[in-house]
């Protein structure tokens, strides 16, 4: 039999072997000469580890364990210093998203805060050009009033008859005042429009003002909420997926350039209607102080119209009597010259009488002598004066016949002037006493 020992390979820890701890070997024991026992005890040291190799397995044991240890220690020691870190960021992050959410509350409530005072000033220049609107309508109703007047005046003047029916200062100042009004009731109209077309921008801007609050309100109330959350508020759950809804969200710089936009959209139709208000106030101004000026120049105008009316009348009838006297003298004179005429036939009769008998005289005592000269020259005498008292009868006649169309002249005129004065001052005037006073033509 072979004398030769059979000794087992030593066992080897797999986790020393992955951690190269078994890269060195142990220092073993120096061999000890193995004396063969013979065959005999073969069987039982076949079984059995050396003493090299008892004491490797134990301290690879004890070396493993040791290692082990370490790690444990290690990573009970990093395990300790991560979550005072994790714990420290936690907080600090926590701190750092509840007073960044503090900011967001008070930076919403500053532009709420801006909304509302700008939601609050639309409402009020919306309201305010609603009453200017108001105004306008019943600036614009009051024209009628002094438009029909004018019209009414001008138709009532077209009844004057004959040389009165002229085209004097009245009538000039009236079609100023028909065209006037015309373009005040167009000027009306036009800024009635621009009031109109604000309110409604106004109303626009100012919905769109109030969306935007009522998201600040929301985002103030759900931000609010937020922020008092802790860490033992009982409501606070886990939302996996609430961080990656932030990437379908606006960015911070426009979030605020869209509120700062719809606030200078706001300002600036707070400045148009600002303007527009004043504009309104001014053409109710000037619309009625033109309309009252005109109106003024108007019944001056009718004023010294009815002066030149009376004043002409007056001259009219005095000379009418002073036609109707000469009338009167005149047909005395008439009278007189016909009984002048008259007395001269008693004369003629005698005078030609006289020559008619003295005619009959016989032979030479049918002479020119002085009796017969008188006689001639008395018949000559009376027939010049009756051709001249025939004369001056016909010039009376004549001169009656033009007093008397003088006359009818005359009173012809007066009924015109008359006539003209009753539409003037009895018609006209009288209608213009209903113009509207100032407040009306101002729209209140």
């Amino acid at each position: 039999m072979s004398s030769e020992v059979l000794v087992s390979r030593p066992q080897v820890d797999s986790r020393a072997v992955a951690q190269g701890i078994l890269g060195k070997e142990s220092p073993t024991e120096p061999d000890v000469p193995q004396l063969s026992s013979g065959s005999a005890t073969a069987g039982y040291r076949s079984s059995k580890y050396t003493p090299a190799e008892w004491f490797s397995n134990y301290r690879t044991i004890l070396q493993q364990a040791g290692t082990d240890q370490d790690q444990s220690e290690r990573i009970q020691r990093d395990s300790k210093t991560l979550n005072q870190h994790t714990e420290a960021a936690t907080r600090r992050n926590q701190a750092d998203g509840t007073r960044l959410l503090g900011g967001r509350l008070q930076e919403i409530h500053h532009w709420k805060s801006e909304l509302q005072r700008h939601i609050d000033q639309l409402l009020a220049d919306t309201d305010a050009l609603l009453a200017l609107k108001t105004r306008l309508e019943k600036a614009l109703g009051a024209t009628e009033a002094p438009f029909a007047i004018a019209t009414d005046n001008l138709n009532c003047r077209t009844r004057r008859l004959g040389p009165d029916l002229v085209g004097d200062c009245v009538e000039e100042e009236l079609l100023k005042e028909l065209d006037l009004i015309r373009s005040i009731q167009a000027l009306l109209k036009r800024t009635t429009a621009q009031v109109v077309s604000q309110i409604k921008t106004n109303r626009d801007t100012k919905q769109m003002l109030e969306l935007d609050w009522s998201d600040k309100y929301q985002a103030y109330d759900f931000d609010g909420h937020s922020g008092r959350y802790s860490n033992t508020s009982p409501d606070a759950q886990r939302h996996p997926s609430s961080a990656a809804m932030q990437d379908q969200l606006c960015n911070n710089t426009s979030w605020r350039k869209f509120t700062r936009d719809n606030l200078s959209k706001a300002i600036h139709d707070e400045q148009t209607t600002t303007s527009l208000r004043e504009l309104v106030e001014r053409v109710l101004l000037d619309t009625t102080e033109d309309l009252r000026v005109q109106c003024s120049n108007v019944e001056q105008a009718f004023g010294q119209r009815c002066e030149e009316l009376t004043e002409a009348k007056t001259q009219l009838e005095r000379k009418l009597t002073q036609v109707l006297e000469q009338i009167r003298a005149q047909e005395k004179n008439i009278v007189a010259l016909q009984q002048a005429i008259h007395n001269k036939e008693a004369p003629l009769r005698v005078v030609q009488s006289r020559l008619y008998l003295r005619s009959l005289r016989p032979n030479m005592e049918l002479c020119r002598d002085e009796p017969q000269l008188s006689l001639e020259g008395e018949v000559r005498q009376i027939d010049a004066t009756l051709a001249s008292l025939q004369q001056q009868l016909s010039e009376a006649r004549a001169s009656l016949s033009h007093l008397e169309e003088s006359r009818r002249a005359l009173e012809k005129d007066i009924m015109c002037k008359s006539h003209s004065l009753s539409i003037e001052r009895d018609k006209c005037m009288t209608h213009r006493k209903r113009y509207p006073p100032i407040s009306t033509l101002s729209g209140y």
